[in-house]
């Protein structure tokens, strides 16, 4: 068992059949923690409404955060797929703070603004129907990467993301990302935090910029990766089940990051020695 101060996880999409929820229940049968952050989408109210999908694995998920509820702290952060619980917004049941954002302090001090991140997303503020249309688009290319896994898996071959390497390779998204972190650190700044924790758009990250610290959680449909924090204060990004290297990053500099490529090579200097 591996034990944190704090564990942090994002996009789970329960309720779409894209949820990788047999790694999660490994996932969280490995670790501890004693406080956890729920940031946003864990629960796809989007796909429950047009094509629901909600396997058994599901509600053993749901079941598993529950019962991590009764010992630790749990926060729900809402995002945008999961926004029907935002009329709950700062109601506690039991254990679990709904909330739409909090303020983490970290064990060094460190004070941390946590939110989902669509708020910062000018798609899905401004143009809601090019979202949803964009939400199709990425089933699509979750699609192809189903039965692209299952030819590379035969031949022996590492987990490789479709959706992932093309984000990097399109310049639009990339100058999208770069936008949203800078946006989002911003808007830390603007709060008095030493630094942002979100998710949403499913590209885990850990990162300085303007002095200002980024962590990005990731997600559990594509990369399964989490954010940790460990006694001192640490942070750290945990990928399960596969090991960083087997996963396609891009850095903040829009730099895709393959296989091949160790992430400590192309990290911006002093990021991961320091805080991974």
């Amino acid at each position: 068992m591996r034990s944190y101060r704090t564990l942090f996880l994002s996009d789970l999409h329960l309720g779409t059949r894209w949820c990788h929820t047999e790694a999660l229940l490994g996932f969280l049968g490995e670790v501890t923690c004693q406080q956890l952050y729920l940031v946003g989408d864990i629960v796809d109210g989007w796909k429950l409404r047009r094509n629901p999908c909600w396997p058994q694995s599901h509600n053993d998920v749901i079941r598993k955060l529950l019962k991590l509820s009764r010992r630790v702290r749990t926060t729900y952060i809402t995002g945008n797929h999961d926004a029907f619980l935002d009329a709950f917004d700062g109601t506690s049941f039991g254990n679990i703070l709904l909330t739409k954002q909090a303020t983490h302090r970290g064990a060094d001090g460190r004070r941390y603004l946590v939110v989902h991140g669509d708020e910062f997303d000018g798609v899905v503020q401004a143009q809601a129907w090019l979202a949803r249309c964009g939400d199709v688009a990425y089933d699509l290319a979750l699609w192809l990467n189903k039965g692209l896994w299952a030819v590379r898996r035969r031949m022996g071959m590492p987990y490789w993301s479709l959706s992932q390497y093309m984000k990097g390779r399109v310049k639009d998204a990339v100058s999208f990302m770069g936008d949203y972190q800078n946006a989002l650190a911003r808007e830390a700044r603007r709060a008095g935090a030493d630094g942002v924790i979100c998710g949403h758009i499913h590209s885990a990250a850990l990162m300085e910029t303007e002095n200002l610290v980024y962590a990005n959680c990731g997600d559990w449909v594509e990369s399964c990766t989490a954010l940790a924090e460990h006694p001192d204060g640490r942070l750290e990004v945990l990928s399960w089940p596969f090991p960083p290297e087997d996963l396609p990053r891009v850095t903040a500099g829009g730099e895709l990051v393959l296989p091949e490529t160790p992430l400590s090579q192309v990290a911006p200097s002093g990021v991961w020695s320091e805080y991974a």
